[in-house]
């Protein structure tokens, strides 16, 4: 779960969508890493790849923001 990831930095405002995952939907490796938590938090490119996997919302903002993203939530 602590996996460095390489966010590209493109100019422009990019979108990054964020939405929740349940663990379960997830492979076991991670499960096996997330303890006691029953939803993580994805962050997705605007082309739908996984950038990241966090354990709350707010983190997922933060993230995306500190990597000049524009985060909005997908149900």
């Amino acid at each position: 779960m602590d996996t460095e990831f390489d966010f590209p930095h493109e100019a422009g405002h990019r979108i990054a969508y964020v939405r929740p995952v349940a663990v379960a939907d997830l492979p076991e490796d991670v499960q096996s890493q997330v303890g006691e938590l029953k939803t993580l938090y994805a962050v997705h490119s605007e082309a739908g790849e996984r950038l990241a996997l966090v354990s709350n919302r707010q983190m997922a903002f933060v993230l995306a923001r500190q990597h000049d993203l524009d985060p909005v939530t997908v149900h």
